[in-house]
This record gives C-alpha cells, sequence and structure tokens, in this order.
C-alpha cells in the first residue's frame, strides 16, 4: 500500500506598504506592554502604583540609616588609627569605680612661646593682685598669634589630621596631652615633669585659655553681640537679646588675662548694650548673668562703665517686686517697666526670689542707694517665716499673690531649689556674718538634707543627695546639686562645722563618679543611684536624661576642695573632664557644644547651643582650680554668685 502523497506548503503573508506588523522592535514592545497595563482592572493597577509607592518609601526611609551606618564605620576606622599611636593614658585617679570604658584622652597644645621683655606697669584700675599678674604675664591674645606663626612652618602635620563627623557636624578629633611620639625622642625628659606640679598646673591653665580663646573664635565670628552661639549652624540664639555670653564673659577674659579681647567687648558694652528694649526678661536669670557680670566687672577693673550699666538695669528690674506679697514676678519688660509671672501660673520658683540677693545687695553698697538691698531684704525675711518647710527644706514654688508656699511636700537641691540654701551661707558672709537668721537657715536646712535627702549607692557606697516627694524617697539627682560640696566646704572655712568638710569630701568623690562610670567621661543632666546589692555601676541614667549643657557645678566645688584641702586629686579629676570636654564637645571653626547623649563616645548626638555659662562659668572655674595663686580671687575678700561672678564681702568700714 502507497502512503499518502506528502504535500509541501509555503506559507506567504503579504502586508501592504506602511501597514503595522511585529518586528521584535523596542517600540513594538513598549506599545505591547502598555496595551497589556490597559487591559489590567483599574483595581489591579490600583495595587500595584500604591505597591510601588510603597517600595519607594521605605527606600528612602531606609536610605539615612544605611548613610549612617556606613559613617559610623568610616569614623571607627579613623578612631582605631588614633588607637594605634602610643599615647599615655590616663590612670583612674580612684581605682574603686572603674568606668565602663576604658578612654585615653588629652590635648596637644603648642609649645609656650619665648618670654617676652616685661611691659612698663600699668594704669589699669582694680585689685593689686590682679593688676600685678597682668603686668607680669604676655598677652594671651598675643601668645596666640606667635603661636599661629609657629604653627605654619607645620602645617603638612596639621592638614593630616582629618576630623570627626558626627551627623554634618564637624568636630575636632581627640587631641593627646603629650607630643606624638614621633615628635620625642625615646627617653627624653618630660619640662613640666622636671619643673614639678606648680608647671604643670600653669600648662593646665594655658589650656584652658586656648579653649577660652577657642569658644571666643566661634561667638565673635558667627554670633558677635548675641546670647547664645550656635557652633555648629555657624549662627546665634537669642534669648533677651542682650549680649549674654558676651557680658557673662567680662570677668573671665580680666581673671585669665585676655586683656585685648576683653577692651574689645568693653567697647560693645558702652556702645550697644541698651536696656530700653520692648522685651521680657527673667528676673533671676539677667540678675545672676547681667548685673552679677556688670557689677564684678567694676569691682575687678573699677571702670565707671560697668556700674553705670549695672544700675540702669537694676532700676529696670525693680518692677518685678510689685506684688501684693512682695515676692518678685518671674519676668520683667526692661522697655515699658512692668512685670508679670508666667502665663500659666501665679507661681515664682523659691530659686528664683532668693537667689537675687548678692546682686541687689552689692547694688546697694555700691552706688549708696538702699532700695535694691531692701526689697531682697524683703524677701529673705518673709521666707525665713514661712510655714510648709520640713526641717530647713523649702517646697520649690511660692505664690506671687498671698506669698505663700506652695506644691506642698517635695523637696530638693535641684532645679528650683537649688541656689535658694547657697545664697543663705553667702549672704551671711557677704554681709560680714552678722546676719544670724540666714546662717541659722544654713545650718537648718544642712541638717534637714542630712536627716532627709543622704543616702549611699550600691556596690560603692557614694553618698549623694535624692529627692523627697510626700515622704517618698526617689533616688535621682540633678547635676546641678553639685554645686553642694563646693558650699559646704565654703562654709566649713568660714567657721561653721568641720563636719560640713567631712561630708563635702564624700558628695565630690560622688559627682566626679557621675563623670568616671559614664562612657564619654562627662556626666549627664540628672542620675538616678542603685540601692539595691548587685553587680553593675552605682549610676543609672536614663534616656531623657543623657544630656550634657557644659555645666559647671562639678568644677566649681572641685575650685573649693583644692582651694581649701590642698589634695591635687581634684586638680587632676577637673583636668580629666576638661579634656573630656575638648574631646567631645568642641568644634573646629570655633566654640563648644552641648550634647544630648553622654553615654555614646562614637556619636555623642551634638545640640548646636554653647550655652553663656559655659564661658562665664566652668571655664573660669577650671581656670581658677588649676591656678597655684591662691590670691587670684580670695575667697576671704570675694564671694562668687551663682553665675560665678565675685563680689566683695562687705568690710566693718
Amino acid at each position: 500500500m502507497y502512503p499518502p502523497t506528502r504535500k509541501d506548503f509555503i506559507s506567504l503573508t503579504l502586508t501592504e506598504q506602511g501597514s503595522r506588523s511585529y518586528n521584535n522592535s523596542k517600540n513594538w514592545r513598549r506599545k505591547s506592554c502598555w496595551r497589556k497595563w490597559k487591559q489590567l482592572s483599574r483595581l489591579q493597577r490600583s495595587l500595584i502604583l500604591f505597591l510601588l509607592a510603597f517600595l519607594l518609601v521605605c527606600a528612602l526611609a531606609t536610605y539615612p540609616n544605611l548613610a549612617e551606618h556606613w559613617r559610623a564605620l568610616t569614623e571607627r576606622s579613623v578612631q582605631e588609627e588614633w588607637s594605634a599611636v602610643d599615647i599615655p593614658e590616663l590612670k583612674p585617679v580612684n581605682p574603686a569605680v572603674i568606668p565602663e570604658q576604658d578612654r585615653k584622652i588629652g590635648l596637644v597644645f603648642p609649645e609656650p612661646p619665648p618670654q617676652k621683655p616685661k611691659k612698663a606697669p600699668s594704669n589699669k584700675r582694680g585689685p593689686p593682685v590682679l593688676q600685678h599678674r597682668l603686668m607680669k604675664r604676655e598677652n594671651a591674645s598675643e601668645t596666640q598669634v606667635k603661636e599661629k606663626e609657629g604653627q605654619a612652618a607645620n602645617g603638612e602635620e596639621e592638614g593630616e589630621k582629618s576630623l570627626v563627623s558626627w551627623r554634618g557636624a564637624m568636630i575636632e578629633p581627640e587631641r593627646g596631652t603629650e607630643p606624638e611620639p614621633s615628635a620625642k625622642e625615646e627617653g627624653a625628659p618630660d619640662p613640666a615633669a622636671q619643673e614639678g606640679p606648680a608647671a604643670a598646673a600653669h600648662e593646665r591653665q594655658k589650656a584652658v585659655v586656648e579653649a577660652f580663646q577657642h569658644a571666643w573664635k566661634g561667638y565673635k565670628e558667627f554670633a558677635w553681640g548675641q546670647d547664645e552661639l550656635k557652633p555648629i549652624s555657624k549662627s546665634y540664639g537669642t534669648w533677651f537679646g542682650l549680649g549674654l555670653t558676651l557680658v557673662d564673659a567680662l570677668d573671665t577674659m580680666w581673671i585669665i588675662g585676655l586683656k585685648e579681647e576683653f577692651e574689645e567687648a568693653k567697647k560693645w558694652v558702652a556702645t550697644d548694650l541698651q536696656f530700653t528694649k520692648n522685651v521680657d526678661v527673667n528676673l533671676f536669670e539677667s540678675t545672676i548673668r547681667i548685673l552679677g557680670g556688670l557689677l564684678s566687672t567694676y569691682h575687678l577693673t573699677g571702670e565707671d562703665i560697668f556700674l553705670e550699666k549695672a544700675k540702669d538695669i537694676g532700676t529696670r528690674l525693680m518692677p518685678a517686686f510689685n506684688t501684693p506679697s512682695k515676692i518678685p514676678y518671674s519676668d520683667v519688660n526692661l522697655g515699658r517697666g512692668t512685670a508679670h509671672p508666667p502665663r500659666w501660673t501665679s507661681d515664682s520658683t523659691v530659686a528664683e526670689v532668693t537667689s537675687i540677693q548678692l546682686e541687689f545687695r552689692d547694688l546697694s553698697q555700691t552706688t549708696g542707694d538702699s532700695q535694691y538691698q531692701k526689697v531682697v531684704d524683703g524677701v529673705m525675711k518673709h521666707v525665713h517665716g514661712l510655714a510648709g518647710k520640713h526641717d530647713g527644706l523649702v517646697p520649690m514654688f511660692i505664690n506671687t499673690n498671698n506669698g505663700q508656699f506652695s506644691h506642698l511636700g517635695v523637696f530638693t537641691l535641684g532645679a528650683r531649689a537649688d541656689s535658694y540654701y547657697e545664697y543663705l551661707l553667702k549672704q551671711w558672709i557677704q554681709g560680714g556674718k552678722k546676719e544670724t537668721e540666714l546662717l541659722e537657715d544654713y545650718v537648718q536646712a544642712i541638717e534637714g538634707v542630712k536627716k532627709h535627702l543622704l543616702r549611699k549607692s550600691q556596690p560603692s557606697q557614694l553618698t549623694f543627695v535624692g529627692e523627697l516627694a510626700h515622704n517618698n524617697f526617689s533616688p535621682k539627682m540633678d547635676h546641678l546639686v553639685c554645686f553642694l560640696p563646693g558650699t559646704l566646704a565654703l562654709g566649713a572655712h568660714h567657721g561653721v562645722s568641720s563636719e560640713h568638710m567631712e561630708l563635702a569630701k564624700a558628695l565630690m568623690e560622688t559627682c566626679y563618679q557621675m563623670y568616671a562610670q559614664i562612657e564619654t567621661g562627662l556626666s549627664p543632666e540628672i542620675v538616678h543611684f542603685n540601692l539595691i546589692p548587685r553587680h553593675g555601676r552605682d549610676v543609672e541614667v536614663k534616656p531623657a536624661d543623657r544630656h550634657n549643657l557644659l555645666r559647671p557645678e562639678t568644677v566649681e566645688s572641685l575650685f573649693y576642695l583644692y582651694r581649701f584641702t590642698r589634695d591635687k586629686k581634684y586638680q587632676d579629676w577637673g583636668w580629666e573632664i576638661f579634656q573630656n570636654f575638648n574631646k567631645y564637645t568642641r568644634v573646629s571653626t570655633g566654640g563648644y557644644t552641648s550634647i544630648s547623649n553622654v553615654r555614646n563616645p562614637d556619636n555623642p548626638d551634638p545640640r548646636d547651643k554653647m550655652e553663656s555659662f559655659f564661658l562665664g562659668e566652668t571655664l573660669k572655674y577650671f581656670y581658677l582650680l588649676f591656678s597655684e595663686d591662691f590670691d587670684l580671687i580670695n575667697l576671704d575678700k570675694f564671694v562668687f554668685n551663682t553665675e560665678a561672678h565675685p563680689l566683695p564681702i562687705w568690710t566693718s568700714s
């Protein structure tokens, strides 16, 4: 049988010229995809679009974290390079409590310039001790110019030091207290060590002067005449519009010998500091910073312009006392001459109304006008007889209408009450130790602290001051409380009680540990102490309390303890703290910044703000702490206000 005959076919597709046909081109594929997209239902298309948008949002949200992670890796590699350099490590001063993380800390400062010939005596007025020091000492600003000339020859070495970036903020890298090993011959003697402790103290003072000049450089360039410097954004912040940083720093510049900077600031005070502005100012803050700063500078220099300005603002603050109870309002409008409480309450804080006395009393003593002292003495007499105290401890608020304590049952030596206790003692000292009511209130208050607020932490038995709220104790301690060791030591020096000195030493150790037990070596704003016996640290820090505002209280107390005991460990503790300020808060373009996280040395999260008290208090106390000249602001002749402005103690004449 034969198979069927096979037929072959050829298929041809004939198209007209210009007709559409499939040719696998990109244009054809795009049209095909668009046709398929149009064939989808509206719901399907909406779901696809939503998914794409969601993926885009996720990518945008993830990118900063990935960038931050990459930046952290880059910074860590820079830090590892520095850690590979053999820099002598600072040994813990107190071996009983060791910080969690070892820190290699330090600063490199330029070598001192050659001595200049002695200058002719200055015709400046002021205390002989300060005049003598300024005549002997070379102007630090001139020294800085010479240092820059010397550093120009070593520009290549300086250029090799990279900056560490924290979220866009350029912060200077860690600087060592000693030259790099390559810059020193092995086994070469240390000149400071050969010359002894006095030389070491002098080098530390030079470091403080350099830090002030660095901060002043940023203020002058980016915030001249403004209240506060924002060093990272190279801008400024306005609070009262009265040049707070400049006025706060006047007496610091005079004390540390920066005559050129002082003269420049004095010109601004004479020509630009005006109190006629229609602006509300806080009575307490403007008194301790502006009035106190102007009075202090007048007493140190004898220049009348500062007294004239002090009398002007003092007079403009007087309307605050026009209240039914004579307890002053918190806010004053300098231009209008009116005063008022905060918008949300008729209360003032006890610390604010009882911590303006040193300044107003001094204004009366200096001008011969008794009205200023009369109003503030009236406040103290009123508070002395008030009910609501607890063994000398006072509540935090007082009503300006009825003059009574409010929010009863809450007692603290931290914010809103702290300087009440400080000014009890200091007014007694200022007035020549004659006002016994002030001393009685102070002694009773310290006994109340010992009875109700004093505890010991675990495991190291650190003595600390907690808080009491309706008979419930809290182991919370503000950094502000670290004024207390210095105040106790000052009282003991003036004959109050020798037991107060022992308590001061114990609390000073605690305040130091608030720095030493933290990863950056800088204290947080608030700590909670551990009361339960267990392994771990004495100091605990809550996330909301991890910021550091460049506060002075611990350095202030170290200054007092060193002055009265001559124990070098207090200088060593202060030097360690100073180096950590330089390591974590110094901004390369000028200035220092408060930080948000003292627990993270890799990224302390700068806050872009330099408080005026960093120049007015913190650096001033550092300089005095490292001084071996115990007549420099003699504590038998001067008393510091709560903003570190020294005012004279009244003599019998």
